[in-house]
């Protein structure tokens, strides 16, 4: 990695995320062949695509979860995970990248949920270890956060006694509760029974109208049409397809897409 940039994005501040020809390999296979995208403060992206075509793994890369190969990756202007000296990028200490991943929630396809805690102490975990909240305070913003949810009444209950959607609401507080000013979402509802896809797709649109950030890896077609202001479309590890969601999906340009979305749509 030993292209040439600079710490800060090229016009970066007014970037939430920029990915520059981010190339990503397990093995020998690659998985990512250079992802350019941006998004900006505020903006819902909807990242659409088949199984396998690292969907997933470049929302991984986003938090440094995957190690990038090659290219470059800005959150909120600065470079994910490594710094730069010259034209040599160096890796940052863990706790760096920690400390740079606190701004950058994260909701899975499984929940992730500690089993032996209550909802509310799920969400207050990371607000009382990470940002070293007073216990009241984090109690207090934890409860908050169940309301916003729709989980109120569900703040003593364990992860077990709660449904998957339930369960997945739970988990985007505790993303939440970091406070964060990115989300990335890795298909939150494909793990659910159909009719609890809804309760956390709703939770979803009253975070997008809030103004939240997000880039939502998804099936959920109709909620990209209403709720993303850009879809894209990846295969094979690059990016086939970028617009406006409805655009997109009505009038796709590219063979590949309109394949793939005769089969979805």
């Amino acid at each position: 990695m030993s292209d040439h940039a600079v710490d800060a994005a090229p016009d970066g501040a007014a970037l939430m995320v920029k990915a520059e020809s981010v190339h990503k390999s397990f093995g020998r296979v690659e998985v990512l062949k250079g992802i350019d995208l941006e998004v900006r403060p505020g903006e819902v992206m909807c990242v659409i695509g088949p199984s396998g075509s690292g969907k997933s793994t470049f929302l991984r890369c986003i938090n440094h979860l995957e190690k990038i190969d090659a290219g470059r990756l800005w959150v909120n202007g600065h470079l994910m995970g490594y710094r730069q000296k010259g034209d040599k990028l160096y890796e940052l200490r863990d706790k760096e990248v920690s400390a740079q991943r606190r701004e950058i929630g994260m909701v899975f396809q499984r929940f992730n949920l500690f089993p032996h805690k209550t909802a509310m102490e799920n969400v207050c975990e990371a607000p009382l270890r990470v940002r070293r909240l007073g216990r009241a305070k984090a109690r207090e913003q934890a409860a908050a956060l169940l309301e916003r949810v729709g989980l109120a009444d569900k703040m003593d209950t364990y992860p077990a006694q709660l449904s998957g959607g339930q369960q997945q609401r739970v988990a985007i507080a505790r993303a939440l509760a970091m406070e964060p000013r990115l989300m990335l979402f890795d298909e939150p509802t494909s793990a659910l029974d159909p009719e609890l896809v809804g309760e956390v797709l709703e939770v979803m649109k009253q975070l997008a109208v809030d103004g939240m950030t997000m880039i939502v890896v998804t099936h959920e077609i109709g909620f990209a049409r209403e709720v993303g202001d850009s879809l894209v479309f990846m295969d094979g590890g690059v990016v086939v397809e970028k617009g406006a969601p409805r655009e997109v999906l009505a009038n796709p340009r590219h063979a590949r897409t309109q394949d793939f979305l005769s089969k979805v749509l």
